[in-house]
């Protein structure tokens, strides 16, 4: 079916994203500690909000919030390989989220200056990628194949409108955002005859309109 092979395909471009996002993540954060003997309170304290950014993020991927539901209403019995599948899933997750609390406790820990710290971090690191990796992996494998066995007829369109509707909104944020720029004072024009009537227009402090519009600020780009 056209729709079902839409959803997967469009399933598997948020699984792409993601993994860029995780591994790109691993490898910064590798080259990062790795040239360092002493990490900061603070450099720890980051590297733990972003491991939780992304644990969090898998909350709200499509495959979370869609596929899975249908899944199961597609299999109100919840047969053994269901379950079984929802559980190793379950444990990726809870390993990824025990390399969360392994940096979250060195940066309550008290700090000190030898390279094993480091390299305890960048072991957590390794094992909450590793995990997610791992996760990404076995639903593309597992999950979706088994989403084409027991999801049939309307319940891929049901889905498909769900997709629709979840782009339409992120893409509405993203306009507003967009759109939002900062407050600029407006700049008084000066009347006819009046000096600087004929020359460009000043605003705050003696800049002109164009030196004081706001520039427009580079965004940073992952998961999956």
């Amino acid at each position: 079916m056209l729709t079902a092979t839409y959803i997967l395909v469009s399933l598997s471009v948020e699984q792409a994203s993601i993994r860029m996002s995780l591994l790109a993540f691993q490898q910064y954060m590798q080259v990062q500690l790795r040239q360092q003997s002493r990490l900061s309170l603070a450099q720890l304290q980051t590297t733990g909000d972003w491991l939780n950014r992304l644990y969090q993020g898998d909350y709200w991927r499509k495959v979370e919030m869609y596929l899975i539901p249908a899944i199961r209403r597609a299999t109100p019995h919840a047969d053994g390989l269901l379950n079984g599948l929802l559980n190793e899933l379950n444990g990726l997750n809870h390993a990824a989220l025990e390399s969360i609390n392994v940096v979250q406790q060195r940066a309550g820990a008290a700090l000190d200056s030898s390279e094993q710290q480091a390299e305890q971090l960048c072991a957590a690191i390794d094992a909450f990628c590793a995990a997610l990796l791992q996760r990404l992996e076995k639903e593309e494998r597992e999950l979706f194949a088994l989403a084409r066995k027991v999801i049939v007829g309307e319940a891929w369109f049901a889905i498909a409108y769900q997709f629709l509707a979840h782009d339409a909104r992120a893409q509405e944020a993203r306009r507003g955002k967009a759109q939002v720029l900062p407050f600029v004072l407006p700049v008084p024009v000066p009347a006819p005859g009046t000096p600087g009537g004929a020359t460009e227009t000043t605003g705050i402090a003696g800049t002109s309109a164009a030196e004081a519009l706001p520039g427009v600020s580079q965004t940073q780009r992952a998961r999956a």
